[in-house]
């Protein structure tokens, strides 16, 4: 081991390789800060400067890219509500409120922080459990992934404030938003009532910037203030609280070890990582109320699991030769340029590219660090700009976003349309997380149940005799009885009240 770090230490601190990942990480912050565009795009402009690369330095820069961009996702969330990636959409949920309490440094500050452990931890699973991690993930049969998505669904419902019942609803509506297009296997057109533009379904960024983005802007136009003009945000007045740091230790922890798990599951990704991380944290939690009024550790945990999921999804992409995640998936066409074929002998074949690639991620960390924490001023005084100078410059960054992913004119009018629905939803009390997280886990829960109903041969109890599959069920019908418990209470005392 001390050999291969050494190895590794020796390829990544060549200048070339410091430059190209500086380069990236700082170029993925900046676009992970923009609404819309996230690390899928960023590393698909830049990959066909990787051509021209050495092989280790072109993944040094793109992997800058990728976990740059991740970086600075949950700056727009903390600052305007508005999700900068898809995965730190769950950092709008504590993140913007405290923002709006004047605490906008504070939550970046912890942001910069968690992110720093979670990718840390990430780094070092990525280190000493590659091959273990790979194995367990390889193990996964559709029957546990269909098993796994359940969970994360019924988690989901759980994110939400007040009725589950009505996070329920949001996962139920996110599933039939994720159904919409043409059906993976038959080919047959569901929900998209001769609209040719939903011929290949709904676009994620689409979804994500209208229940978030422009449902805050409509809701918040005539009511914003914009932060008072001698805002503190000197390092001091970034820090958070001794109450504060005792709260978000745990927690970090705890969405590094969920981030490291679902980052090396092939197709699992970030954005499950980080909502089943503030699921947790507040089915742990004694006061769980605070959520999404601005608690710390709602930030903490998210944070942590995504960065630490991006580092983690390099394992099954690196030792298998199968994508962690879209981005990675273009990782992989990367190394398949380069005539480098990922797989269990690349560790062995090639410890230059994958050691090397590995001690850059702590480069990179480092820098990360060293860069978002003199920014956070930068970021905070956005909040000092008028809002009816900011939200027209906010909507023209989410359409011209939206309108680049694949130049449809479409897309951007479903933006609006999404956020009109958030508008109103917002007005009932339903809340828009539940509804990425269906659309995001509702097309895989189907694919994996119809792959694992063709091997079950249609016997649905045959499923439950796979111990993971058995046990992940459980787990999801007892969240479900819990909510059940809760709803039944709550009824209850409503009824004496009156």
């Amino acid at each position: 081991m001390l050999d291969n770090i050494l190895l590794g230490l020796q390829t990544a601190f060549t200048l070339e390789n410091i430059m190209y990942c500086f380069g990236g990480v700082f170029l993925g912050t900046f676009i992970g800060v923009l609404p819309g565009i996230g690390s899928l795009a960023a590393v698909s402009m830049l990959l066909p400067l990787s051509f021209y690369l050495d092989p280790t330095t072109a993944l040094v820069m793109l992997a800058g890219v990728y976990y740059g961009a991740e970086y600075g996702g949950s700056t727009a969330s903390i600052l305007l509500n508005l999700p900068g990636t898809p995965s730190s959409a769950v950092t709008c949920l504590d993140g913007y409120p405290m923002a709006m309490a004047g605490r906008a440094g504070v939550a970046l500050f912890i942001t910069t922080i968690a992110s720093f452990v979670g990718g840390s931890i990430g780094i070092v699973m990525l280190m000493l459990f590659a091959p273990l991690l790979a194995s367990f993930a390889l193990s996964f049969g559709p029957s546990e992934y269909f098993a796994l998505m359940t969970l994360g669904l019924i988690a989901a419902a759980g994110v939400v404030q007040g009725s589950p019942l009505k996070g329920l609803a949001m996962v139920l509506l996110g599933l039939l938003l994720g159904s919409v297009g043409a059906d993976v296997n038959t080919g047959e057109t569901r929900l998209t009532f001769g609209l040719l533009g939903l011929y290949d379904g709904i676009s994620l960024v689409a979804l994500a910037m209208g229940l978030f983005g422009v449902a805050e802007i409509i809701s918040s136009i005539n009511t914003h203030k914009s932060a008072s003009k001698d805002m503190n945000v000197r390092l001091s007045s970034m820090m958070p609280s001794a109450e504060e740091r005792r709260k978000i230790g745990l927690p970090m922890l705890r969405g590094a070890g969920i981030g490291s798990f679902f980052g090396a599951l092939p197709g699992a990704g970030q954005s499950i990582a980080a909502f089943i991380g503030y699921a947790v944290e507040k089915r742990i939690s004694k006061d769980p109320s605070r959520f999404g009024k601005g608690a710390p550790e709602g930030i903490a945990s998210p944070e942590a699991a995504n960065n630490a999921a991006v580092q983690a999804a390099f394992i099954p992409t690196l030792t298998l030769g199968i994508p962690g995640s879209a981005t990675m998936a273009l990782m992989l066409g990367a190394l398949l340029i380069h005539g480098i074929t990922p797989g269990p002998g690349l560790i062995a074949e090639r410890p230059d590219i994958f050691w090397g690639l590995t001690m850059s991620f702590w480069i990179g960390n480092i820098i990360l660090l060293i860069l978002n924490i003199p920014l956070i001023g930068i970021w905070v005084s956005l909040l000092k700009i008028r809002y009816n100078y900011l939200y027209p410059t906010i909507l023209c960054l989410i359409c011209i976003g939206v309108y680049t992913l694949n130049y449809s004119l479409f897309e951007v009018g479903l933006v609006l349309v999404f956020g009109a629905l958030g508008y109103f939803m917002r007005l009932f009390g339903f809340e828009p997380a539940p509804v990425l997280i269906g659309f995001v886990l509702g097309p895989m829960l189907e694919e994996n149940l119809r792959r694992a109903m063709l091997l079950a041969r249609g016997d649905f109890m045959l499923l439950l005799e796979r111990p993971v599959t058995a046990v992940l069920l459980a787990i999801a019908a007892i969240l479900l009885l819990r909510i059940a418990v809760r709803m039944i209470g709550t009824a209850r005392q409503t009824s004496k009240a009156q």
